[in-house]
């Protein structure tokens, strides 16, 4: 998957200039979103490779399924990557432009691993601990890992903070053996 990265990077750069140009960081994200879905589906990835359906038949069927809320400009984009053979690093291209995105918006994604189910209260005093203490506005994503026996791991960027049971009994039976 490196080589698609490396293919769907110059997209997503100029996707995200098109965007940044209109004001429409939003709107381009959720719509890279719908495309990047359609791109993964099955059928049309088949479609896609598909020798046989022109340039012009292949926009209309994506863009169909996609939806007509493409603007005009996200509609061009459709028709670079089709004639380029490239609507199957959709997906890549949406990954790489919501990093783009972030970074430009200065928000970081954070990985919350907890032993327990969250509630609302309790995540939003942690995310609100988290942003406190990295200066940044997050994404949260939480996972539930009851191995973790209490408490949670947090991961933002390459930072990890384990405050998890699991984590302080390694970190004992690390210092009993020493």
């Amino acid at each position: 998957m490196a080589e698609n990265v490396t293919i769907a990077r110059p997209y997503a750069e100029a996707a995200f200039k098109l965007a940044e140009g209109a004001g429409a960081l939003g709107p381009w994200s959720e719509a890279l979103d719908r495309m990047a879905a359609v791109a993964a589906d099955p059928q049309m990835k088949a479609c896609i490779t598909n020798p046989t359906l022109g340039v012009d038949s292949l926009v209309e069927l994506f863009s169909g399924i996609v939806g007509g809320k493409l603007d005009e400009t996200q509609q061009n984009f459709v028709r670079v990557l089709a004639e380029n053979e490239r609507l199957s690093v959709l997906p890549e291209i949406r990954d790489l432009f919501v990093v783009r995105k972030n970074e430009h918006e200065g928000v970081l994604d954070a990985d919350i691993v907890s032993a327990f189910p969250l509630d609302g209260a309790t995540l939003k005093k942690l995310t609100q601990e988290l942003e406190a203490k990295f200066k940044a506005k997050l994404n949260v994503s939480v996972t539930v890992d009851p191995a973790l026996i209490g408490g949670v791991v947090v991961a933002v960027g390459d930072d990890v903070i384990d405050a998890s049971v699991r984590g302080k009994l390694a970190n004992m039976a690390a210092a009993l053996k020493n």
